[in-house]
């Protein structure tokens, strides 16, 4: 008999999957650049459409992951296979409006098919499972063919095109994912989303990185370095220390169908907002250490404070949506940290970092303290 493809029980990220993610890290590098080339309306809505195919093909894959046992050598070829061609779609990035469209589109198609593929060899053994992604792939069909024809076409049949890849992968993800059989292993998918979470807060950190080499290391850049770390590892704070595990203890603490339609929602769509964040911020922060002795464009304050809004507001919803709680103190702090951020203009950058920081800070300190009081034993009651 040969060896289960099926994911066991209490399965990890394993080192195939890391290697997978790597490619996203230059995807995501690209997607900054394509918005930083053009950093205006049409500009960050091109971004949007790229970066959602590129989102889509990452989180379609790791739905397939999360079924496979990720160390059987035919799911580490497929894997493999996957990483390949995600390396030549993220290369075909800055041409995605222009002349590498079709490449794209069909490098984008075809991670999605090589996902489909695994996820329908993995349901073999099991019939519920394969029902599922037999439904799902059906209604994934539309938008398929709409990524295809956007880059096929061009001109301004393009973002209409691509647009509606958008609404019908949403469809496909809404309608898919109400069949019963998925099966999905919390732990595992927590992790994954954990881990993409990591590369693109580190990849605002590259970014900073890679701004700073070679400048003259003065004050106003070297404060601009200090914020850019600061607001990194705070948005890292307001994630993983609570988020993170709340949002995982209570995916896991559902079955059958309600854990599905919980990790669709918070995971599958309420983490795209929170990585277009990080993009945003990054972006502006490039912006920031380019020329760190001069005022930032209003388009640039804008980055920050939509960065900042996208990133811990995805993180509420996500909250909300696995919890219940209310996320209305990090919505309220973060919206009020982004306002300022934008209004007060003419300051050097360091200023503008420095009232995003302090909004980043004060959300983790919260959840520091929070964390803190429930830990603590409750005192015995009198008598």
């Amino acid at each position: 008999m040969g060896r289960a493809i099926v994911s066991p029980d209490g399965q990890s990220a394993t080192f195939v999957e890391l290697f997978f993610d790597l490619v996203f890290v230059f995807g995501l590098t690209q997607i900054v650049g394509l918005l930083h080339h053009d950093l205006s309306w049409t500009g960050a809505g091109q971004a949007t459409l790229v970066f959602w195919m590129v989102w889509w093909a990452w989180t379609q894959f790791t739905w397939a992951l999360n079924a496979a046992d990720t160390t059987h050598p035919f799911v580490e070829l497929a894997t493999l296979l996957a990483t390949a061609i995600a390396f030549f779609m993220a290369v075909a990035v800055p041409g995605a409006f222009g002349a590498s469209s079709l490449w794209f589109a069909g490098t984008y198609v075809l991670v999605r098919v090589v996902g489909l593929t695994l996820y329908a060899i993995v349901g073999l053994s099991r019939p519920g499972l394969h029902s599922a992604v037999r439904t799902f792939s059906l209604l994934s069909v539309g938008g398929l063919v709409c990524a295809l024809l956007g880059g096929y076409l061009g001109g301004e049949a393009r973002p209409l095109l691509w647009g509606m890849t958008i609404v019908l992968d949403v469809v496909a993800a809404l309608g898919g994912t109400e069949a019963d059989g998925w099966d999905l292993h919390a732990e595992h998918f927590a992790e994954r989303h954990g881990l993409i979470v990591i590369i693109a807060l580190g990849e605002s950190l590259i970014v900073a990185a890679g701004a700073l080499v070679g400048s003259d290391f003065g004050a106003e850049s070297l404060g601009v370095a200090v914020l850019a770390v600061l607001i990194s590892c705070g948005l890292w704070w307001t994630y993983f220390p609570i988020a993170k595990p709340e949002m995982e203890e209570a995916v896991a603490g559902q079955t059958g169908l309600k854990r599905t339609r919980m990790a669709r929602d918070a995971y599958t769509l309420g983490h795209f907002p929170m990585l277009c964040g990080v993009v945003a911020y990054a972006v502006a922060l490039e912006e920031a250490l380019a020329h760190p002795t001069t005022a930032l464009p209003d388009s640039a304050r804008l980055s920050v404070g939509l960065g900042l809004m996208l990133f811990l507001g995805g993180t509420a919803f996500s909250m909300w949506r696995t919890t219940c709680g209310s996320p209305l103190r990090r919505i309220l702090i973060a919206g009020v940290t982004a306002t300022a951020a934008y209004v007060v203009a003419d300051v050097q950058p360091i200023v503008t970092l420095g009232i995003a920081a302090s909004g980043v800070v004060l959300i983790a300190f919260l959840d520091e303290l929070k964390a803190q009081r429930s830990t603590q034993p409750s005192s015995p009651s009198p008598g």
